[in-house]
């Protein structure tokens, strides 16, 4: 953590990427977590909710584009742009696999676009922006998480644990690019910003869990209530996934806040070697897991 980094290193590349193959159509458990529902259906809840999520936070940002004077910003949004729909892209082919399973992605996708076209019909654009600002700031811990640690993906299929290792790595890449035009195109002050973090705050563990719980209505889940009670342990218990968060987190709300505070890691420096030698996702994912430590 450096606390005296208040903008994007000069130079900052962010690496567009386009026809990976991460094999969906192989045979990919349905509880490909550990064999656990609330931890499988947990990271599936979210990739129901990325591909609009995405094209939401590409449409925020997309209001501000024509008043970018700094041709390294412009073309940081550009590639942040593409980073989002490729994500959205490999999400939405995760997705038909679980509508395969059951789950009313349909439903669940028109919830999602009706939620957000209220959304950017009535609330002011500096405020859409500031969700967004939160959103990649939370994506970009939970990024960081990940990378950080690796235990948590130790029994995870490794198609799986490739989508989301791949997905972090770019979220960490332009972590800062809806931050920087928040802050010195659009001019959002500190009270906007902060409100656009409540806001997420609320909203995506909310989302989350109401498709959770669909999702394990659809497994046949026997005993929801132990189902729940056990995952809410391993997601906010002590040593859980969130607490792990929240230094991270409440970064957000200091005055002087930027992304960049916290920079890369050596599960980052090396997924990016490994996908640069071998264009694999899961051979770059497999790099990273073998890192020692």
């Amino acid at each position: 953590m450096n606390r005296s980094i208040k903008q994007t290193p000069p130079g900052h590349h962010i690496e567009p990427r386009a026809g990976l193959d991460f094999d969906f159509g192989g045979d990919i458990p349905r509880h490909w977590h550990e064999g656990d529902a609330f931890k499988t259906r947990f990271f599936d809840s979210m990739s129901t909710l990325f591909p609009e999520g995405e094209r939401f936070f590409i449409e925020c940002v997309r209001d501000y584009r024509d008043c970018i004077t700094d041709p390294e910003l412009a073309q940081q949004v550009k590639d942040f742009i593409y980073q989002e729909g490729q994500h959205g892209m490999q999400h939405d082919r995760f997705n038909a696999r679980l509508a395969e399973q059951g789950v009313r992605v349909d439903i669940i996708d028109d919830r999602n676009r009706r939620v957000i076209a209220w959304w950017r019909r009535w609330m002011p654009k500096k405020l859409t922006l500031a969700m967004t600002a939160a959103a990649e700031h939370m994506t970009a811990i939970m990024a960081h998480a990940f990378l950080g640690n690796r235990e948590l993906f130790a029994n995870v299929d490794p198609r799986m644990r490739a989508l989301y290792f791949w997905h972090a790595i770019e979220e960490i890449e332009h972590k800062a690019v809806a931050y920087d035009v928040m802050k010195r195109v659009a001019g959002v002050g500190y009270f906007t910003r902060i409100s656009g973090m409540l806001l997420e705050t609320i909203l995506f563990p909310f989302f989350t869990f109401m498709v959770m719980n669909h999702m394990f209505k659809v497994d046949g889940v026997k005993n929801r209530t132990w189902a729940w009670l056990k995952g809410l342990w391993w997601l906010y218990g002590p040593g859980g996934l969130m607490p792990r968060l929240m230094p991270h987190y409440f970064m957000y709300y200091l005055p002087g806040f930027h992304p960049w505070q916290t920079g890369r890691m050596t599960g980052f420096e090396r997924w990016q070697q490994a996908f640069r030698q071998s264009g694999d996702p899961i051979m770059a994912s497999d790099a990273v897991m073998a890192l020692p430590g």
